[in-house]
């Protein structure tokens, strides 16, 4: 990270993103009591169907969601990257209906629901601010079905790197100048629907095209608009939680 954030930093940095707090508010987030665990990359976190008493704030590292159908196929249907709070329903639906796993080594905070929930009656920006979290996770929800069922191969992968790019920015996590891809083209086939040989091709397509200069996970991207066109990306649906990139290079 640019500049190294505790974890009630990291989650301020993304609520402010959303509401305007004051220093009373930052100063409650602050003082919740959250149990940092450091965990090694494939750690499942939260399993589907167990119940669940703490919400997870990612610190640092990555992290997926998925679900996992009868076949053993498994969907990831979102990546989060640090100051997500990667499972704030469960501060209202109690028992798990997806999978939550670190897709690299990190470090998570758990925080009760109890006493997060005792925040947000006290606070209520602090609880606007989580409900507008949640609706934009559906939001994404909604526009990752598009990107499956109605999108490309080559659009789907663009697509899914340009909001990865955009929220990674918008939440400051390092400069675009020094990015290296946490996922693996497995891990990107499952949350775009394709094996990891067709990722593969469509990385070296998107590269043969001009977007970005790919090489095994690192990647400099040579022409923002031309990913933006290919990718159909508008930011629009993340609802503030994207930022333009600054700089066009990654590596």
């Amino acid at each position: 990270m640019r500049n190294q954030a505790t974890h009630t930093e990291l989650l301020v940095r993304k609520l402010a993103l959303l509401e305007q707090l004051d220093e009373a508010e930052k100063a409650a987030i602050a003082e919740l009591s959250f149990t940092l665990e450091n965990m090694p990359a494939h750690r499942t976190l939260v399993r589907e169907g167990s119940e669940v008493t703490d919400c997870c704030l990612l610190v640092k590292g990555f992290a997926c969601r998925h679900k996992m159908a009868r076949t053993g196929k498994r969907q990831i249907v979102a990546f989060h990257m640090a100051g997500d709070m990667m499972d704030l329903q469960h501060s209202l639906l109690s028992r798990a209906d997806h999978n939550l796993q670190m897709i690299t080594d990190g470090t998570v905070a758990w925080v009760s629901i109890k006493a997060l929930t005792a925040v947000c009656n006290a606070y209520p920006r602090i609880a606007r601010a989580f409900a507008k979290d949640a609706l934009i996770d559906a939001s994404i929800f909604r526009e990752w079905v598009l990107n499956v069922g109605g999108r490309d191969a080559k659009t789907r992968v663009a697509h899914m790197l340009c909001e990865f790019v955009a929220r990674r920015e918008a939440m400051g996590i390092s400069p675009v100048d020094a990015m290296r891809l946490p996922m693996t083209q497995e891990q990107i086939g499952d949350a775009t629907g394709l094996t990891a040989v067709h990722v593969n091709r469509m990385l070296r397509l998107l590269s043969e095209e001009g977007a970005f200069v790919h090489e095994g996970r690192e990647l400099v991207i040579s022409d923002w608009p031309k990913l933006k066109a290919i990718a159909d990306f508008d930011a629009a649906y993340l609802h503030g939680l994207a930022h333009e990139p600054r700089e066009m290079a990654m590596s």
